[in-house]
């Protein structure tokens, strides 16, 4: 917990250490807590979780290539790695950088958006139930964008402007909904648990009421699917990443100061309200543009969190090895659904969803054992 690694720093780091040292460090084989001099820099220093998501991004990145080598005109894995590079065969590197790379950026920056999406609301709330899209911010995006496509609604905006004032509303909206002298993380789970129901029934209608092909576009979406991906949606994506994801590593610190609770937070210095409100837009940020780029993904805010979080034997759920579980989980996903079934490219959302969901039940049955009711 993170009260216990100050309470390290505080109490054994002064025994440990003499006037003058520049440096110390103390703790234990899972963390060290560390002081330097020059520049004033403390914290915590935790090898298992460092060794974790340098085997994560490795993973990763073999998956990425993997995932480019397949298709109707099959590539070797060193051929994929060299025409990222820039050199090779030119079939091949147009092959690769232009038809199939974009699909697999948006695979990978999305997953990673979700995964560090769902991290921020996890901990915020002190539940692992609480990803985005079972608060209704998925749900807020999608119902914006199927109504930009059903209805026409877009204003020459398109799905990512869509996608992220559908979330940003839906967010807002939950937020003041639970808001009674401040928010807290109970409230905000079923308020939004209502909202979502409210988006899912708002997009059920439009998709009834659009035409065939409309409705047909609104439900390849809706499923979260990466065929026919282009730059168009990897430049955004990639740009509101290059923004959100430092804030949300700046972020860590206070965040994990509401777990202990908004009074404890509150004595330790943390401003709990302007704290969780910017925690809430950038979470909302994250999944607008992720889902907006590749759809509403099932599962992977919930699961990759809680998976990073075992693996790194955390009271939190690691930002940075979630992001990283997410884009694996994503760009897993994607390439079963291409090779699962011959000639049929199945959505990703499918997948992800069958392999999410024995995680939520998991997750409920372990929450009801603990007595926490979820």
């Amino acid at each position: 917990m993170p009260n216990q690694d100050s309470r390290t720093t505080l109490t054994s780091h002064p025994a440990k250490s003499r006037p003058g040292t520049p440096r110390s460090a103390v703790g234990t084989a899972h963390h060290r807590t560390y002081r330097l001099a020059l520049p004033p820099v403390s914290g915590v220093f935790r090898p298992r979780l460092v060794a974790l998501s340098a085997v994560l991004a490795a993973g990763t990145f073999v998956l990425f290539c993997w995932g480019l080598t397949t298709g109707d005109y099959p590539i070797g894995f060193t051929d994929v790695v060299r025409a990222l590079f820039g050199s090779g065969d030119p079939g091949t590197v147009l092959v690769v950088e232009e038809l199939r790379l974009p699909r697999a950026l948006v695979g990978l920056l999305a997953g990673i958006a979700f995964g560090v999406s769902g991290a921020l609301f996890q901990t915020m709330t002190r539940n692992p139930l609480a990803s985005p899209d079972m608060i209704g911010l998925t749900q807020g995006a999608g119902t914006a964008v199927v109504a930009g496509i059903v209805l026409g609604w877009d204003g020459g905006l398109g799905t990512q402007a869509l996608g992220l004032l559908g979330a940003l509303v839906t967010a807002l909206t939950v937020y003041a909904l639970a808001w009674r002298r401040g928010t807290t993380g109970y409230r905000i789970i079923l308020v939004g648990i209502g909202v979502a129901w409210i988006c899912t029934s708002a997009t059920d209608y439009l998709v009834a009421k659009g035409g065939r092909f409309q409705a047909q576009a609104a439900l390849g979406w809706l499923v979260g699917n990466l065929n026919g991906r282009t730059w168009d949606q990897v430049g955004p994506l990639a740009i509101a990443l290059a923004v959100l994801l430092p804030t949300a590593l700046l972020l860590g610190r206070l965040l994990r100061t509401l777990q202990l609770g908004d009074d404890v937070a509150t004595g330790l210095g943390t401003r709990v309200q302007p704290v969780r409100l910017a925690i809430l837009l950038t979470g909302v940020g994250l999944i607008a543009f992720a889902t907006a780029s590749a759809g509403p993904v099932a599962f992977v805010a919930l699961a990759a969190p809680q998976i990073a979080q075992r693996l790194a034997g955390t009271a939190w759920p690691p930002t940075v090895a979630s992001g990283l579980t997410g884009a694996l989980v994503v760009l897993g996903g994607d390439l079963i659904a291409r090779t699962l079934v011959s000639g049929t490219e199945l959505p990703v959302g499918i997948v992800t969803g069958v392999l999410g969901a024995p995680v939520l039940l998991w997750l409920l049955v372990r929450a009801n054992r603990a007595g926490s009711g979820g």
